[in-house]
């Protein structure tokens, strides 16, 4: 009786090769599924980032056009003098960054269900991780040696910020910027002062890791509306989120911080009658505080929080080369396949959100 051999669903056989190349076999299949997957379909980055595509390797300029151009009064008839446009330049970082997936003969042969596929889909959600945790630590400043973020904080300088050298993640405006050269310009009747204030500081009260102090939210919402941004977006961890929940509390809401044991007496029903805690109570569901949509996801550090108009797109996603499958077998029996992407991540738009950090 003849034998017909079936080869799995993602791998074709090199019937050319040693034992009918059953120690090679690639995982075509598998590539020619990744085409598909972009990785710019992550909500993270879907929200927050612009995503931009090059044909050139290693550093990359982004080029924006500065408010320089006025309107002014001219005599009828004639013609005024012709204005240039203003320009700056950020450059953005592009690296490669991969994860090698290894597996055995046996697996292939012998196993009940697919391991292989297991195996990649794993290395799939790595990517999602890997591209989420970049995100969090570029827009709340925190340091990482892989990513080569640095920790921004209260206090750091407008210099500090924009220096490619040892910041190539950018960030918000800092402290000391000089109205109308670099990143901050004169805008409506703001006074200069108040355009410069850096939109990185701590927490008025003090508050504990996972706490809120909504006067920093407010606080938030006006650096940003100074420049002429309209805060949309509240991004926090799930321990803030619970502090939020927490508002529900007619007791903790009214202490002087949260978690305080001190109250102030006569709070009664009628003058919590329409407010965001009154509300709050009835329904059980927070999906706006102050107008701001209150997001909350696990990678985010709970000792930072920040206030942003996400319409804006504060970050530039720079795209070298999308996620990409290669084989490989490097003997012993392993069937190895390497994915890997080449791209960038920088804010570039220094004045749309605000990091609040807890102390």
């Amino acid at each position: 009786m003849p034998i017909t051999e079936t080869s799995g669903i993602l791998t074709s056989a090199n019937v050319g090769a040693v034992d009918g190349g059953v120690g090679e076999r690639v995982l075509v299949d598998y590539k020619d599924a990744l085409g598909d997957y972009k990785t710019t379909d992550l909500p993270v980055m879907q929200m927050f980032a612009q995503p931009m595509n090059t044909d050139t390797g290693g550093d990359i300029d982004l080029t924006f056009a500065l408010p320089s151009m006025v309107m002014e009064q001219i005599d009828e008839g004639s013609t005024p003098k012709y204005q240039h446009t203003k320009m700056r330049s950020e450059r953005v970082a592009v690296k490669e960054y991969g994860i090698a997936v290894g597996v055995t003969r046996r697996m292939i042969e012998d196993s009940r269900f697919n391991e292989v596929e297991l195996a990649l889909n794993e290395a799939r959600k790595a990517v999602d991780r890997h591209l989420t945790d970049h995100f969090i630590k570029v827009v709340f400043g925190v340091a990482s040696t892989l990513y080569g973020t640095i920790d921004v904080n209260d206090g750091i300088s407008e210099a500090t910020v924009t220096t490619f050298a040892s910041n190539p993640s950018g960030g918000f405006l800092g402290s000391s910027a000089t109205i109308n050269s670099g990143r901050v310009y004169s805008y409506a009747n703001a006074a200069d002062a108040d355009l410069t204030r850096s939109h990185y500081f701590d927490s008025a009260t003090g508050t504990g890791a996972g706490e809120i102090n909504l006067s920093d939210l407010l606080l938030g919402i006006e650096l940003i509306g100074q420049h002429g941004y309209a805060a949309d977006t509240l991004l926090l961890s799930p321990k803030h989120y619970n502090s939020l929940l927490k508002l529900a509390d007619f007791t903790s809401v009214y202490t002087a911080g949260v978690g305080a044991t001190s109250t102030i007496t006569g709070v009664t029903k009628d003058n919590l009658e329409g407010t965001f805690v009154e509300s709050t109570n009835r329904t059980a569901l927070i999906g706006q505080i102050y107008g701001l949509n209150v997001i909350s996801n696990p990678w985010v550090p709970d000792t930072k929080v920040a206030v942003l108009d996400a319409s804006v797109k504060p970050v530039a996603y720079v795209e070298r080369r999308g996620l990409t499958v290669e084989e490989a077998n490097p003997g012993f029996g392993i069937v190895g396949s390497y994915l890997s992407m080449r791209y960038g991540l920088k804010i570039v738009n220094a004045l749309s959100g605000v990091i609040v950090e807890n102390k």
